[in-house]
């Protein structure tokens, strides 16, 4: 694929997805080649989840929490209502996600995703449907949110489709590059 530098404007393509009812499958099974847990982040640190955050997303241009500062991050990862679950696999991060239900009668998957060595590993299915799963756990919730756009894995739409999830709407957007980037082939 083409690079692009920083400083490059790119043109992509936002899906907004929504789920109304909680989805009739049950707790998956957990992989059997993880040899590790998904844990629940209590008042994870900033540096944390920039870390999390840049491996995950820095095959898909993920640069929009940078523009957040330290302390609007710190507030919104300490927030109740905003949970960090962290993929440990041989002891080190294998990817993430964050639920939030700040807004009333819903949850947004706010960011999912897996670091480039855990791909194809079996884990994104599983760790999706935990995701999806423990958003609809919370009393009162009636509509499960989430987003992806062309810049992220190739296979994202079809998966949060797959697991229940139905476009809502779209919206063409552009982005200005903070740094280099190529886009992912896999």
């Amino acid at each position: 694929m083409k690079p692009h530098r920083a400083g490059d404007e790119i043109a992509y393509t936002v899906t907004f997805l929504e789920m109304t009812a909680r989805p009739g499958y049950d707790w998956p099974a957990i992989p059997v080649k993880l040899n590790g847990a998904l844990l629940r982040s209590e008042a994870p640190p900033v540096w944390y989840f920039r870390a999390l955050y840049d491996a995950v997303g820095q095959d898909y241009a993920w640069t929009d929490m940078h523009a957040h500062d330290d302390a609007a991050l710190a507030d919104w990862l300490a927030d109740p209502d905003v949970a960090l679950y962290s993929l440990i696999h041989h002891g080190w991060p294998q990817g993430f996600f964050i639920l939030d239900w700040r807004e009333a009668g819903r949850c947004e998957l706010d960011l999912f995703g897996l670091v480039p060595q855990a791909v194809g590993q079996g884990f994104g299915a599983w760790m999706l449907r935990t995701a999806i799963l423990t958003g609809w756990e919370r009393p009162g919730v009636t509509c499960l949110g989430v987003n992806t756009c062309t810049l992220d894995h190739p296979r994202a739409l079809a998966q949060y489709q797959k697991h229940g999830f139905t476009p809502v709407r779209q919206e063409e957007r552009t982005r200005l590059l903070t740094r280099d980037w190529t886009p992912s082939e896999s």
